[in-house]
Parts: structure tokens; C-alpha cells; sequence
């Protein structure tokens, strides 16, 4: 299975801001920052604020910062609110699928059961546990916007 870069993105983006603590920061700096197009950014934060992870302000002060407490922010919720689908064969997302062993398949099962273990497993984990190496993650995303400006 892979994460679709909505979901990738809006997961940098909480974890950014996780390390922030509270503190506003532009979608812009978040994307340069994260190495990411600040267009699509825009539109992970107006889902994350949509879903109640962040707020968002205008003007000089303006930005984009956590509502929520990193530890209540599972992993597995935001996988699930920000993909589009989680169909991984064809007959998971049609009903009308052209395969004739659809009715008999145990794929289908097997792969659903993987993947609800899959999320069980993100279900383990908040943005807490993914910002725990806090001075390191800061050094790693100072050390590349530096690497970034460098002509």
C-alpha cells in the first residue's frame, strides 16, 4: 500500500507544526521547509482545518498552527480522514468489477484484513510519538532549508 502525497504532506505539515509548538507559520515557510509545493500545501491545510487538527489566520501575524495536543492527534485518523480511497484491487472500489471470481475471491478478505491491521497498527502511534526526536527532527529541517538556499 502507498499513502498518496495529500496524506504524506498533511502529515509533514502536522509534524512541522507539532514542533512549533503552538506557534503560527505560514503555509509557505511550511513548504519550503518540508520541501513541498506550497500550492498543494494550501489545500492540505484547509482539510486539516476542515478536520479540526489546525487553525488558520490572516494577516501580518497570520498562519497556520495546531489546535489540538500532538498526543491526541493519532496517526491512524489522519491515514483515514486524508486518503481518498483505500481500494486496493479493483473490486474493492467497483461493484461492477469485470473479474468473474469476484463472488468466491479470498483475496479480497485477505487484503482487507491487512489492511485494517495496517491501521491498527498507525492507531498505536499519535503525532506525539512521531515528533518524540524533537531536537533532531528541528536540526534535520534547519540543516535542509539551508542545504535548499544554498546557491
Amino acid at each position: 500500500m502507498r499513502l498518496t502525497q495529500f496524506t504524506d504532506n498533511a502529515l509533514r505539515c502536522l509534524t512541522y507544526l507539532a514542533l512549533h509548538d503552538g506557534e503560527s507559520s505560514t503555509a509557505r515557510d511550511i513548504a519550503q521547509r518540508m520541501g513541498m509545493s506550497t500550492d498543494h500545501l494550501v489545500k492540505v491545510v484547509q482539510k486539516l482545518a476542515q478536520l479540526g487538527y489546525v487553525e488558520t489566520s490572516r494577516g501580518w501575524k497570520g498562519g497556520v498552527r495546531l489546535v489540538r495536543a500532538p498526543d491526541q492527534i493519532r496517526v491512524g485518523d489522519v491515514v483515514r480522514q486524508t486518503e481518498q480511497s483505500f481500494a486496493l484491487v479493483e473490486c474493492f472500489a467497483d461493484a461492477d468489477s469485470a473479474c468473474p471470481i469476484a463472488p468466491l475471491c479470498q483475496l479480497a478478505p485477505a487484503l482487507d484484513e491487512a489492511l485494517q491491521a495496517f491501521l491498527a497498527v498507525l492507531d498505536r502511534y499519535t503525532l506525539a510519538d512521531l515528533t518524540a526526536k524533537r531536537r533532531q527532527l528541528t536540526a534535520a529541517i534547519r540543516e535542509a532549508s539551508i542545504t535548499a538556499a544554498a546557491p
